[in-house]
């Protein structure tokens, strides 16, 4: 079909990258770490439940978003995830101002979690589909787009939280979130059948030609492959993410105040957003050049050499540098992904494959944050969790040298 008759595919991209930059904002979370526990006597580790809960949730809902995206269409699938993200910020914030954990894991980690895994899977499964001709780059710079979302946050959330307080932060938030994603969400549509880009022609013998259903994906060693190439990368990841505020803080001056650690810690956590994002765009641009199978190579062994590192700096420039890093090869393992999937199994049905391979997120989500919630602790340090991480890295290479044919499928 001629790409003339279609919708715009660049004003979708816009949309969907508006969608992740909103929803990408759940990686700020650690800004709010302090502020509660200060403000209500929690602990870290139940201030860190929250985050745990929304993403375990985004597994839940990623898989039947990715059902129902392929059987009723996009923009209902985006519609719900906005609806449910911007309600669950708005509860969360009257958690807070009434001192409620369980209001806050309802509004924070349970709607929120919800509507974080219904928004992410329907760009990503729709854009792949207009873009078959650069598949990594397209993916690359929608999940960018997640991995920014952060940087709002950490930039702007310190000095509101100072100012009007923490409810009020959620209150704000959660009014933009409602309106954006909601409205953007209008925008998903998936190409019609037959449709290619102008000049571009479909590769033949590949498995994207046709698509394989969810059944046939999951009876390939594949499918687990990469669920577990998946897992451990966001687990190094989102564990780093999750306690990346207080780290940076216990490395800063005790003569510093708490509003100022604070504020300090939010522009740190603004440049690993920014790395984070630049990582997904970069490492997924990078797949489609050397392969997917190479990048996830190149992401385990140098993410286990800098955990090390990590795990033995007291210093504030090699800390942030060090982490810098680790963003941006976690965001570029999001980026690389999608279309590692979508080269395998084909795009006819992967709204419902990579949903249910997003399952690995929840996971990990659940795993990587209240373990490095608990070292911590009960050591009295990160040094142990991180140098663990750093050896399951270094063991998970073996994974992409399974996980591909010898020759790339993109």
């Amino acid at each position: 079909m001629a790409e003339k008759s279609c919708p715009n595919r660049l004003v979708i991209a816009l949309a969907g990258i508006v969608i992740q930059v909103c929803l990408g904002t759940v990686y700020g979370w650690s800004v709010f770490t302090k502020p509660l526990m200060a403000a209500h006597s929690w602990s870290n580790a139940d201030v860190t439940l929250a985050f745990t809960i929304a993403i375990g949730c985004l597994a839940i809902s990623s898989a039947v978003g990715g059902y129902i995206l392929d059987t009723k269409g996009a923009r209902i699938v985006a519609t719900i995830g906005g609806v449910l993200f911007g309600t669950g910020t708005l509860i969360t914030g009257f958690g807070d101002q009434i001192g409620s954990l369980t209001v806050i894991y309802l509004g924070y980690g349970l709607i929120c979690g919800l509507g974080l895994g219904f928004g992410y899977i329907t760009p990503i499964a729709t854009l792949v589909k207009w873009f078959p001709d650069k598949r990594g780059l397209i993916t690359g710079l929608a999940v960018m787009g997640f991995g920014l979302g952060s940087l709002m946050l950490t930039v702007l959330s310190p000095g509101m939280i100072a100012g009007m307080g923490t409810a009020a932060t959620f209150y704000i938030f959660g009014a933009i979130f409602l309106v954006a994603v909601t409205a953007a969400a209008q925008f998903m549509v998936e190409p019609p059948p037959g449709y290619a880009p102008a000049g571009w022609v479909a590769p033949v013998g590949k498995a994207a030609a046709a698509g394989m259903t969810l059944g046939e994906a999951v009876r390939t060693k594949y499918f687990y492959l990469l669920w577990a190439m998946l897992f451990i990368n966001i687990t190094a990841g989102i564990a780093l993410i999750s306690q990346a505020s207080p780290m940076a803080q216990e490395l800063m001056s005790s003569t510093m105040s708490a509003d100022d650690k604070a504020k300090q810690a939010g522009a740190i956590l603004g440049v690993f957003a920014i790395l984070n994002g630049l990582g997904r765009l970069l490492w997924a641009s990078a797949s489609d050049k050397i392969g997917r199978r190479a990048v996830f190579f190149i992401l385990f062994i140098s993410q286990s050499i800098a955990f090390y590192f990590l795990a033995n700096t007291k210093d504030m420039m090699m800390f942030i540098i060090i982490c810098s890093y680790i963003y941006a090869c976690y965001g570029g393992g999001f980026a690389t992904m999608p279309a590692y999937a979508a080269d395998l199994f084909g795009t006819k049905y992967v709204g419902r494959i990579y949903g249910w391979m997003l399952t690995a997120w929840g996971a990990a989500g659940v795993m990587g944050p209240m373990f490095f919630a608990q070292v911590r602790q009960y050591s009295g340090n990160y040094s142990e969790a991180l140098i663990i991480t750093a050896v399951t890295l270094a063991v998970a290479i073996i994974l992409p040298t399974l996980a591909a044919p010898g020759k790339r499928q993109s």
